[in-house]
């Protein structure tokens, strides 16, 4: 059904040269360090944030011997190592690499994808076909090594999740097909399933060959009449046309079990403890937190899905939880509340009622030169009541790693700390808070209520 891969020119920007832009493409990897004020750093790509137990002590292993030993979470469910010393040359790529977590040296910041983490544990269909399918064809592209840094993938398994990220090329699960998205488009094509990993790729490859003149990064960033050429370009290719606008907000697993229809049982109503879903307090992870859930998964499923939202899902198999207790079928406490109050003791997010619920915040002064202010400190002393609306503070006008749809944006400006509530594309008149931070943390409060 799918045409044969076209040949195409890499995006100059993409590939480093000038274009309209200001420089080239500056996103960091394993390969390639960004200097920060806290030393270098290194961005690894976990495509679709899946990790074995082995790999993430391999990730604990780079940060421990040549960084600040902390891992830190971002906004596409990878892992970034801070605190690199100047003299570590390639040995953190070295080990990384023999762990298989750099399986291309040129495609290693081409790897941007990210998947539903709770595909195949909630009753939604898997995406690990397509994502180990996906990654393999990426890295078997010489045109795809061209993708800048920025450019994303997303795999959702129909609920919606990572389809509202606004991803370059969107695969969703539908009633066992593949559904295509461009860019933001609210045109998706049908296609049989086994195809779409294919079609990523060939929407990847034609996005190349539409960004040559305007040396555009991401489909957003092409003109307009180029965006629209490269949808119906990708369209003529596939299968047939359907309206489905993206979704406005992006609700990320809730914070305790993950449960599913238990089909062992037919006609039954019971479910099944599939994972434990936890947040991470501002995406940071000491290592022995990092060793805990290294542990944890190895013990149930020996495997950890970092998630967009700076969470982490563990898959099981957990036993089904009481009826009106967390505890399992025998009385005793279940697996999955014991795993869950283990990482509660170590600081970790394990249900809603947690004030640091849907808290995030860049990596602010002084790590980052750009930043105005330290603002992991800022949103750690305005932490309050649980608030209906996600929070993010950025301590510059990048606003670094916000996240999307709805939320209350706290950036910090030479006047003060700005405060706004976004709503996709609106954002709200705005409030300025100047050097007080009781009325600061009382204004973010309200804004959030």
């Amino acid at each position: 059904m799918l045409a044969a891969m076209p040949d195409s020119a890499p995006s100059p920007l993409s590939a480093g040269g000038t274009s309209s832009r200001d420089g080239g493409d500056a996103c960091p990897g394993t390969l390639r360090l960004h200097r920060a004020d806290d030393g270098a750093l290194a961005r690894v790509r976990i495509p679709g944030g899946v990790l074995s137990a082995d790999r993430a002590d391999a990730l604990l292993a780079v940060a421990g011997r040549f960084g600040d030993g902390e891992l830190h979470l971002t906004s596409r469910g990878n892992v970034q190592l801070r605190g690199l010393d100047a003299e570590c040359g390639g040995g953190p790529a070295e080990l990384l690499g023999a762990a298989g977590l750099l399986p291309s040296a040129a495609h290693e910041r081409a790897r941007n994808m990210v998947a539903s983490p709770l595909a195949g544990l909630d009753g939604s269909p898997s995406v690990g076909g397509w994502l180990s399918e996906l990654d393999s064809l990426v890295c078997g592209s010489a045109t795809a090594a061209a993708l800048s840094g920025r450019f994303l993938f997303a795999l959702d398994s129909g609920r919606g999740d990572v389809d509202a990220l606004g991803a370059d090329v969107t695969l969703i699960a539908e009633d066992g097909d593949c559904l295509v998205r461009v860019g933001a488009a609210d045109e998706v094509f049908r296609l049989p399933s086994a195809d779409g990993p294919r079609a990523a790729l060939l929407a990847a490859e034609l996005f190349l060959r539409a960004a040559r003149d305007s040396g555009a990064w991401r489909v957003k960033d092409l003109p307009d009449d180029v965006r629209t050429a490269l949808v119906r370009a990708v369209g003529a290719t596939a299968g047939p046309v359907a309206h489905r606008p993206r979704p406005r907000t992006a609700k990320a697993p809730a914070p305790g079990p993950v449960t599913a229809p238990d089909n062992s049982t037919p006609a039954t109503t019971t479910t099944t403890v599939t994972a434990i879903s936890v947040g991470v307090p501002l995406g940071r992870l000491a290592p022995a937190q990092w060793r805990l859930l290294t542990e944890t998964a190895r013990r149930y499923g020996n495997e950890l899905r970092l998630t967009p939202w700076r969470g982490i899902v563990i898959p099981g198999p957990f036993e089904p939880p009481g009826s009106s207790t967390r505890s399992g079928r025998s009385g005793q406490p279940g697996r999955a509340a014991e795993a869950l109050d283990a990482l509660a003791a170590a600081g970790l997010i394990t249900g809603p009622d947690s004030p640091w619920t849907g808290v995030g915040a860049c990596i602010g002064h002084p790590g980052c030169a750009k930043s105005l202010s330290d603002v992991r400190a800022e949103a750690g002393a305005a932490v309050g009541s649980v608030g209906r609306l996600p929070v993010y503070w950025s301590g510059c006008e990048r606003r670094c790693g916000h996240p999307h749809g709805e939320w209350i944006d706290v950036v910090v400006t030479p006047e003060g700390h700005r405060i706004s509530h976004v709503r996709g594309e609106h954002r709200d008149p705005r409030t300025v808070v100047r050097n007080d931070p009781a009325a600061l943390a009382s204004a973010v409060s309200g804004a959030r209520a």
